[in-house]
């Protein structure tokens, strides 16, 4: 609820501070007298595009500074924190600074913000209705969040909700499955030439090292036949190392008895292990000999095989050494897509199970829309005739979104107001979308229609401002106007700007605007000055006792 607004040098107000209250307030005054410049303040602080003309002659900046009190759950407080901003108990204060270049500044608790953001709050905290306006309910995009606030629709929307957003990330998941496995199809028959090529050339671990060092054997063959050679007789053969040990130890062990037994016994354990050591070394230079069988040996095939072995490490980047690992590599992502493929299989299964839950919610959700829909209808269209609208019909349509990228969390529906203007019982009305009536005493009108039978499910009291709703009527159809703003003021605050003085007799609080030597000032009207005023708006600058028993007489039934 709108509490204070403090105005300082916009336009004709040099200082100006107005305390609001709860329930309908009429703000009246001869035309000319400053009225709009309320509305246009209003504006300038909940966010509205600023223009420099705002800003009285002669002064640098202008400021206008709003007051709210909200309950604790508003979701702008919410907002609040998400930015940082402290809130005052449930208290709200909004401020515009605007200088004479154009350039303006924002704050929210006096803390600064962006203007986006001010006109998010501002938004929220109030919901201002002029001629010629777009916002609010004249704005395509927001009729399908009123409509589920006048169906009473939220635990449906959080169930439509989560089975989308499930829905959503199945279909992610199908779609990052399937660019998997496209790619891996385009591989797949590449990776099987690759594994069949490896299979056949079967390089095995260290064969590189091996090959080479068969290579450097071949190209040293008589030097390492004569080395092989040199060796096995010196160690093995008849006048060899083994031999001559074995002779060495037999003759200390004749000649003991005059070296003395245990020196022999030390002397020839030392021998039998050099026997040992000696027997060893043959039987591993033996081993040597049958690796390096320089007989079988084909230098020619050596140097095919490295080539090929090099030739495939090369196409593949890698290594010779690396080759085996490679093949199994390789092997392993052919089996990972075969799993894909499952995969993909049964994550479209499980996509497939979302949508159809999704759809089947988002149907329900679409029906419940339209008994809604139907509901709304019937109540505005009886609303309409009083309000001298009587040729008019209003009708929500309710259309399910056929590209399913327009799907989402709220559901599949499109949800429009239309109305025609001047229909016509022998044929069907021809509908066009609220924001296009041409009347802006009509449009008042029907927002007017609209927002008496949407206060009870508006989810947040706020403040309604209307200005000119009662242009170009009077009589009964103002006194419709008044009626209906009374009874939205049961349950919100209404602020209205009128010329009506049906209206104004309705109201609980009561301003009069007047422009003196160049200045606006407003007054709060009460007892006889208010009768004053209205016995004014009934016959003009000259008040007759007839205005002044007319006056008294409707604020007596008001």
């Amino acid at each position: 609820m709108l509490t204070a607004l403090h105005i300082k040098n916009i336009v004709l107000i040099e200082q100006l501070s107005l305390e609001f209250s709860e329930g309908l307030s009429a703000l009246t005054g001869e035309t000319g007298a400053g009225k709009s410049i309320l509305l246009d303040s209003l504006g300038l602080v909940a966010g509205a595009r600023a223009d420099a003309g705002l800003v009285r002659r002669g002064e640098d900046q202008a400021s206008v500074v709003a007051e709210f009190y909200f309950p604790e759950d508003h979701p702008i407080f919410a907002l609040l924190e998400e930015q940082g901003i402290e809130k005052s108990q449930n208290e709200l204060s909004l401020r515009r600074v605007l200088g004479s270049d154009g350039r303006s500044k924002a704050f929210v608790n006096n803390e600064p913000v962006s203007v986006s953001f001010l006109k998010t709050i501002g938004e929220l905290a109030v919901d201002i209705h002029g001629q010629f306006e777009t916002y609010g309910l004249l704005n395509p995009a927001t009729h399908r969040f009123v409509l589920d606030c006048y169906a009473g629709n939220s635990s449906l929307l959080s169930e439509v909700s989560s089975c989308y957003l499930r829905y959503k990330t199945a279909l992610e998941n199908v779609q990052s499955l399937e660019a998997d496995a496209a790619l891996a199809v385009q591989n797949e028959a590449y990776l099987r030439e690759c594994v069949d090529e490896l299979e056949a050339l079967d390089p095995q671990e260290g064969e590189e090292e091996e090959l080479v060092a068969r290579k450097k054997a071949i190209q040293n063959v008589e030097a390492l036949q004569e080395c092989f050679s040199f060796v096995q007789e010196a160690l093995g053969g008849e006048q060899g190392a083994d031999l001559q040990i074995g002779q060495a130890a037999r003759k200390l062990e004749r000649h003991a008895d005059k070296i003395g037994e245990g020196d022999v016994n030390e002397l020839v354990a030392i021998l039998d292990r050099a026997s040992s050591e000696v027997q060893e070394a043959c039987r591993y230079l033996d081993g040597l000999v049958a690796r390096y069988d320089l007989e079988g040996m084909d230098l020619e095939q050596i140097e095919d095989r490295l080539y090929s072995l090099r030739a495939l490490a090369r196409k593949h980047h890698c290594s010779v050494e690396a080759l085996p690992s490679l093949c199994s590599d390789l092997k392993e992502k052919i089996l990972l897509i075969d799993e894909c493929t499952d995969a993909l299989a049964h994550a479209r299964a499980e996509t497939a199970e979302c949508k159809d839950k999704y759809i089947s919610c988002a149907k329900r959700l679409h029906v419940s829309r339209k008994k809604a829909g139907q509901r709304l209808d019937k109540i505005v269209n009886s609303e309409l005739k009083p309000l001298k609208l009587d040729k008019s019909v209003f009708e929500t349509s309710v259309e399910v979104c056929h590209p399913e990228n327009a799907w989402g969390v709220q559901g599949f529906d499109e949800v429009r107001f239309l109305v025609a203007t001047n229909a016509s019982s022998d044929s069907a009305p021809h509908l066009e979308p609220l924001n296009k009536i041409a009347s802006g005493g009509e449009m008042a009108r029907f927002m007017l229609a609209l927002k008496v039978v949407l206060a009870d499910s508006t989810p947040y009291s706020g403040s309604f401002v209307f200005d000119e709703i009662d242009t170009g009527i009077g009589g009964a159809t103002a006194n419709a106007v008044g009626e209906r703003l009374a009874k939205m003021a049961m349950r919100h605050q209404v602020l209205v700007v009128t010329h009506s003085p049906q209206v104004a007799a309705l109201a609980h609080h009561h301003w009069k605007v007047s422009k003196s030597a160049g200045r606006t000032t407003i007054t709060p009207l009460a007892g006889e000055t208010r009768q004053e005023e209205i016995a004014r708006m009934l016959s003009g600058a000259e008040v007759s006792a007839e205005a002044r028993a007319a006056a008294a007489k409707l604020l007596d039934t008001g």
